[in-house]
């Protein structure tokens, strides 16, 4: 009987959040309006799905290979993962794959666990992003401060240039997993046994690639440049490692790679990649809308996109993906009008799977290193970090310890770091925006009602100090500490009508002032105190002496008049005393 009346008693419950999951699917899945707009440009798509699949092809080759589980991963990944982020996910503009960022994570994983790990990890990270759509984690992307996304860029592209550097110089990895370090072993390993095939091969790519970008920013240079370096190695024998077989078309789909007990080992890892995936995605998205004339992406939409890609992607051999910067931007300035073209460049990408895996194979490896080299010159935007330089020494600090952390360490340590800077600089300027202000006793009063004489006397024994600002524990002290050092007067007036906002660190600090200046026989009002604050101060107990004897007034000119009788008794006691 018991198990039955637990099963009804909990039954409201279970429908009632069943009915919430259904609402949260519902608002993330694709709806008629979605795929309307597939309609709108056909053969605008059409070409700029085209474009982006020729600049894609070699970077899908160059990050599968770069993170360790080969130029197929990166193929596959972009096949699948490109079209299901395409369709779920909540960008018309967006185009996802292999990107550099998420290379730099996957490297290390694969070195402890191998490919099983990484796709295991995928699989790992995409549950999380579809549990974080439907928590509606994607409006807190808009957290994060320009300063920390600059620096992590800046800090990925060095990462990304410097992990090219082996295949770049023809030499060996030398299996260090800082990317500095492993950089330098290489060179010293080139000096001792020089490629001057594998490096020229690497620098000719890299600057045709930069050089045609300024030229002619519309001309898919990297493929031209992948393209010629493959012929020259070809036809001049030059001795340069290649890509290698490619198996024709995608695996069958399977699980063969995921083992249940490597899950918990895998946990970091994967909240690491999920981090990431939303991160980056979410960055490419919204950098589309800014591209764009009237696009607007949905956040949590694109995290269940990015997730059902990031689930699938992996069961034919795909790594994890994410939203990529340097597609979508090529997507949007094609032309693209919506999801389609996306589509389009996974379908392209996917003929070149089935079809074209010979020529694929004969790709030098250097060339590839020298389209990533390029790429992460590219990213770097100068104009971008220079405005932020000029923006202040707490944004450059930001920027550049973002940066050298994700060099040092990883790339979620350095976002970590880069938000606890942003934290700490953003509660400094919280303290400095408080302010203690003394004012003038006939603000906002009617006309005076007395002498002169009698004003100048009371102005000398009561003053009123305003308080604007947040009281909070980041510069409570400085200026409430200040305030119970106040000498010379019979009473003191606290306007809180402006304080935006009071934790509990600042109610107590204020009782503490409160307590000092009583202690010194200081009479203290408040007024103006808001409800939801009166609320803090009550539970805290902070004006509890002051509610006792009818001290604390809704408005100012109520607290002066109690605080001039107060003040007359005194100053007309005292007068009788020395007589």
């Amino acid at each position: 009987m018991s198990g039955t009346s637990d099963n009804i008693a909990f039954s409201p419950a279970f429908t009632v959040f069943a009915r919430r999951v259904g609402a949260r699917l519902r608002a993330v899945l694709p709806n008629r309006t979605t795929m309307a707009t597939m309609g709108r440009s056909p053969r605008k798509d059409l070409l700029a799905g085209l474009t982006v699949a020729v600049v894609a092809l070699p970077l899908a080759l160059g990050f599968g290979v770069a993170s360790g589980a080969g130029a197929e991963a990166g193929l596959a990944t972009a096949v699948v993962a490109g079209a299901l982020a395409a369709f779920f996910g909540g960008s018309n503009l967006q185009v996802s794959g292999p990107t550099g960022a998420m290379t730099v994570v996957l490297v290390p994983i694969v070195h402890q666990y191998g490919t099983a790990g990484v796709l295991t990890v995928g699989l790992m990270s995409g549950v999380l992003l579809v549990a974080a759509a439907l928590g509606g984690a994607g409006r807190f992307m808009a957290y994060v401060p320009a300063p920390v996304v600059e620096g992590f860029t800046l800090g990925i592209a060095g990462v990304i240039g410097l992990q090219q550097v082996p295949a770049a110089l023809g030499v060996q990895p030398s299996g260090t997993e800082n990317v500095v370090a492993a950089a330098a072993d290489a060179v010293a390993a080139f000096a001792r046994t020089p490629h001057p095939a594998a490096l020229a091969l690497a620098a000719g790519v890299a600057a045709v690639m930069l050089i045609g970008a300024r030229l002619r920013p519309g001309i898919p240079f990297s493929l031209l440049a992948v393209v010629a370096a493959t012929l020259v190695t070809g036809m001049a024998g030059l001795d340069a490692a290649t890509i290698g077989h490619l198996p024709a078309g995608l695996p069958a789909p399977s699980l063969d790679f995921l083992d249940l007990g490597e899950i918990p080992h895998l946990a970091t890892a994967a909240l690491a990649v999920a981090a990431l995936a939303a991160l980056e995605s979410l960055m490419s998205a919204t950098a589309a809308d800014a591209m764009s004339v009237s696009e607007r992406h949905d956040s949590d939409r694109e995290l269940f996109g990015q997730g059902i890609a990031n689930l699938l992607a992996p069961l034919f051999g795909g790594v994890a993906a994410t939203g990529a910067i340097a597609r979508t931007a090529v997507n949007v300035r094609s032309g693209a009008a919506s999801r389609l073209a996306a589509l389009v460049h996974a379908a392209v990408l996917a003929v070149v799977v089935f079809a074209a895996a010979p020529l694929v194979a004969g790709i030098p490896l250097a060339a590839l290193a020298g389209v990533l080299i390029a790429t992460a010159v590219r990213m770097v935007e100068v104009a971008s970090l220079r405005a932020l330089a000029r923006a202040g020494r707490g944004e450059a600090a930001i920027l550049v310890l973002t940066a050298g952390a994700t060099l040092a360490f990883d790339l979620v340590t350095a976002v970590i770091v880069g938000l606890l800077v942003a934290g700490a600089l953003a509660l400094r300027q919280v303290a400095r925006s408080a302010a203690l202000t003394r004012v003038p006793l006939h603000e906002g009063l009617p006309p005076a009602d007395h002498h002169a004489e009698e004003q100048a006397l009371l102005a000398e024994h009561i003053v009123a100090y305003r308080i604007d600002g947040p009281v909070v524990f980041a510069g409570a002290h400085r200026f409430l500490l200040e305030l119970a050092e106040t000498t010379d007067v019979k009473a003191v007036i606290l306007r809180l009508s402006r304080v935006s906002t009071i934790d509990a660190t600042g109610a107590l600090v204020l009782r503490d002032a409160i307590a000092k200046l009583e202690r010194r026989g200081i009479l203290v009002l408040v007024s103006g105190a808001r409800e939801d604050h009166l609320k803090t101060l009550d539970a805290l107990g902070v004006l509890d002496a002051l509610y006792a004897e009818r001290r604390v007034f809704a408005a100012t000119p109520d607290a002066i008049g109690y605080a001039r009788r107060h003040v007359k008794g005194v100053v007309q006691d005292a007068g009788q005393g020395q007589r």
